[in-house]
């Protein structure tokens, strides 16, 4: 008998026989199969879990057969299987739900064919004509199979690679206003990024193959296959790294420490963890590198694992630099399905040690005897991936670890708090370096009080242009931080006041003026401006607060008139390759000015850069979310260690209304040690992370669903019950901080205990409480990073 987790839906783990026309050698646990499900004749494809006899199966119980392994040896080896059984405890969700949020989606189908060498011309069969075989039939073929007379031809998308279709325009489009068909295509390719037209023409409709080609001769997209690279963010291997590994190099004495004492944890035959609290601009990077050679001499694989492509780019570069002869796999979501596919096989067959980049996903990669693993940038929330699948990457690299024997190295200059937390209560040693490599300095950090600013004045206060304008006049390059992209922010009606509100989620729409789009940031409903107001009918809008775009449009006229100012945020990254470009650019000092959002505040490295500007500091301090003043504390220490990185002193201007929050007194001298001890302290009283176990049960239904209400009320009742009897704190329901998402209305549960296994019973029974079918939806967020 054979226990299956099928890769798609329903996820289910289901008992198998093994058929009658296949040796029983040839089924394998961590192998994939292809099985029939239900009974319309439907094949899925599955992961075999565990392999039993059938002494296990009840009596009077018919098990349906196996039809065929999709491989000959297992691609999971039995420790991934056990990460996957663990992530699945963990989240209280299926062994199948957690393969399928993982693998490839090569390795997810079962559009698989056999090609049959039984003599004369090969014939080719799917796996659809093998379920339509005689029993006899398939015998012969099981025969040929045994004498390697059958090989599996996989489905692949190498197909679908030859015809990408890519943007190579950023907006405003040359497409006339009628072309609707033109401008659905430019617009989701804007959103998706790089598609294959066999995609497309499914999302969008055959109807559009006409638009695609008159959009492909104009020149505005590309038809074909990629062309070089990695990745769609930094398809340009050319891509410098800033640190210099010749003959002469050495570690600076800070850095010998630190190496001197995680490579003696390295050694050590136990699982250890390890912080490397190292302000921005100390070396990390080669802290890392160091280790990464030492675990390679022992015959141990290295995961080097950055928060965002950009910076794993980066990485990438300086892990080829540093070793030139090792072999190094590059792994992330922007990857085609093909590239991820064939470095998921690729590393489920090697047996050698080698270097794995990426990003978090590429912290399932089936490594071979994993000795360390480095996540830089540890605090940062892109660790936690909160939809699908929703895991910790933290935990998982934890997990992993715990398996090897290996090292988990968290580096940061502004840890998580609970990070430091558990070195405090020594669970987790910690290196400490807090002298910038090379000439570079702490630049000076002044706050500017903008509460009296009157919104005429636009965002930036007068001392900030003048020092901005003064930088650049001086041949000097500035950042400026906006952690808001778009035009402005509300749309608000000047017939009615009415702001433009998305339909589906009931949130103000946000300008963009270079799209001419009215675009919602959390489901991506967009309409074209100008736009009918839903209220009064009226068309005349004002655009309230500024986004990037604005931001960069303001400096324009504030500037001399040959500065050159770029932006960094998702919309001007969107093609391939574009993020990298610009921060070539701005490195190679072909700009000036760089204005983005978060996505500049980390890992890079500019020389010339002597004054940074958070042009809002207080966005996100005052958010429902425990963690929020930990985020704009990381944010802006990040954001200020982009500026005197070289010989010249930088400085930091962050604009402010509100001066008094506690908050501020650390930033200004980027004293993590001084927050730390203040934020542990507020979370000891209010019973916050890490003094008690947190997690969030959310809710969700359709907004014309009547019954909705009802069941949410029935689950605090099931709730609130269990609570008092595992001695669980159950907060709410409330409404979610959006109530309204996607169509759906939503409430959450807040929830705190002094263990994860109260949590997840009381879950347990709320899940069991919602009938099979229901429209309410339910879901468990385990120490969740984001509260909204």
């Amino acid at each position: 008998m054979l226990a299956i987790s099928l890769l798609t839906p329903p996820y289910a783990t289901l008992s198998y026989a093994t058929p009658a026309w296949l040796d029983a050698s040839a089924w394998k646990c961590g192998q994939r199969v292809i099985v029939p499900l239900g009974k319309g004749g439907m094949l899925r494809a599955g992961i075999v879990v565990s392999v039993d006899d059938d002494s296990s199966v009840k009596e009077g119980v018919v098990l349906k057969e196996c039809l065929w392994p999709a491989e000959r040896e297992p691609l999971l080896r039995p420790e991934y299987l056990g990460m996957v059984k663990q992530l699945a405890l963990r989240h209280m969700v299926t062994e199948g739900e957690v393969l399928g949020g993982l693998l490839p989606a090569g390795l997810r189908t079962s559009k698989i064919r056999l090609r049959i060498l039984d003599g004369g011309k090969p014939r080719t069969v799917s796996m659809r004509d093998l379920a339509g075989m005689s029993a006899e039939e398939r015998s012969r073929v099981g025969a040929l199979w045994a004498g390697n007379a059958v090989e599996i031809l996989d489905s692949t998308f190498d197909a679908e690679e030859q015809e990408l279709c890519t943007l190579l325009v950023d907006p405003p489009w040359s497409v006339r206003p009628s072309a609707k068909r033109q401008i659905e295509v430019l617009e989701y390719l804007h959103d998706k990024g790089m598609l294959s037209r066999t995609r497309l023409l499914q999302e969008l409709g055959s109807g559009i193959s006409a638009a695609l080609n008159t959009l492909a001769e104009r020149g505005l997209v590309r038809i074909g296959p990629r062309e070089g690279g990695t990745c769609e963010s930094c398809e340009d291997e050319s891509n410098e790294c800033s640190f210099d590994f010749g003959e002469g190099f050495t570690l600076l004495p800070e850095q010998q420490v630190a190496f001197d004492d995680f490579s003696a944890l390295l050694h050590d035959e136990t699982p250890k963890s390890a912080l490397l609290y190292g302000i921005t601009g100390s070396g990390k990077t080669v802290v890392y590198l160091e280790l990464a050679a030492e675990a390679l001499a022992k015959g141990l694989s290295v995961m080097l694992l950055a928060p965002e492509v950009a910076l794993a780019c980066k990485l990438d570069s300086a892990v080829r630099k540093r070793f030139p002869s090792q072999e190094c796999f590059f792994y992330n979501g922007y990857q085609s399905p093909t590239e991820r596919e064939k470095t998921f096989r690729l590393l489920a067959k090697r047996t050698t040690p080698c270097v794995i980049v990426g990003t978090r996903s590429a912290l399932f990669l089936p490594s071979p005897r994993l000795g360390l693993i480095v996540l830089d940038e540890e605090h940062d929330t892109s660790f936690k991936q909160d939809e699908g699948l929703v895991y910790q990457a933290k935990e998982v690299a934890h997990y992993r670890v715990q398996q090897s024997n290996g090292l988990l190295l968290l580096g940061s200059a502004t840890p998580d708090v609970k990070t430091f937390h558990a070195v405090q209560q020594q669970a987790v040693s910690m290196g400490v370096m807090k002298e910038r490599a090379g000439e570079g300095k702490l630049p000076e950090v002044s706050l500017l009080n903008i509460k009296n600013m009157k919104r005429s004045d636009g965002i930036l206060a007068a001392e900030c242009k003048k020092q901005i304008r003064e930088t650049v006049e001086r041949g000097e390059q500035v950042v400026i931080l906006l952690n808001r992209r778009g035009y402005a922010p509300l749309m608000y009606c000047l017939d009615c006041g009415h702001v433009a509100r998305c339909p589906h989620c009931e949130v103000g729409l946000t300008y963009h003026k270079g799209r001419e789009r009215l675009i919602c940031h959390y489901c991506g409903y967009s309409v074209s401006y100008p736009v009918v107001c839903s209220k009064c009918k009226g068309l005349h809008y004002l655009p309230m607060g500024e986004g990037t775009e604005k931001l960069e449009e303001n400096l324009i006229e504030i500037l001399p008139p040959d500065t050159k100012i770029l932006r960094l945020d998702r919309d001007s990254t969107r093609r391939p390759g574009k993020m990298q470009r610009i921060l070539d650019a701005f490195a190679n000092q072909e700009a000036q000015v760089l204005v983005g959002t978060q996505m500049l505040s980390k890992g890079h490295h500019f020389p010339n850069v002597t004054l940074a500007v958070v042009a809002d500091g207080d966005l996100g301090l005052n958010l429902p979310d425990y963690r929020a003043a930990e985020r704009t504390f990381q944010l802006l220490v990040q954001a200020s260690g982009r500026a005197g990185r070289g010989e010249k002193a930088g400085r930091v201007l962050i604009q402010t209304r509100d001066p008094g929050h506690y908050c501020w007194q650390f930033v200004g001298s980027a004293d993590y040690d001084g927050f730390y001890a203040e934020e542990i302290e507020r979370r000891r009283k209010r019973k916050y992370p890490p003094f008690v176990k947190l997690a969030l049960i959310r809710a969700s239904y359709p907004l014309d669903w009547n019954k909705g209400m009802e069941w949410v009320e029935t689950l605090t009742e099931v709730a609130r019950a269990l609570g008092k009897e595992h001695d669980v704190r159950v907060l709410g329901h409330t409404p979610s901080p959006l109530p309204v998402l996607r169509g759906r209305k939503r409430f959450q549960w807040t929830l705190k205990s002094d263990d994860w296994i109260s949590i997840r019973t009381l879950y347990y029974a709320m899940r069991n409480a919602v009938p099979r079918g229901s429209k309410l939806r339910l879901s468990l967020d385990i120490d969740p990073v984001n509260m909204l």
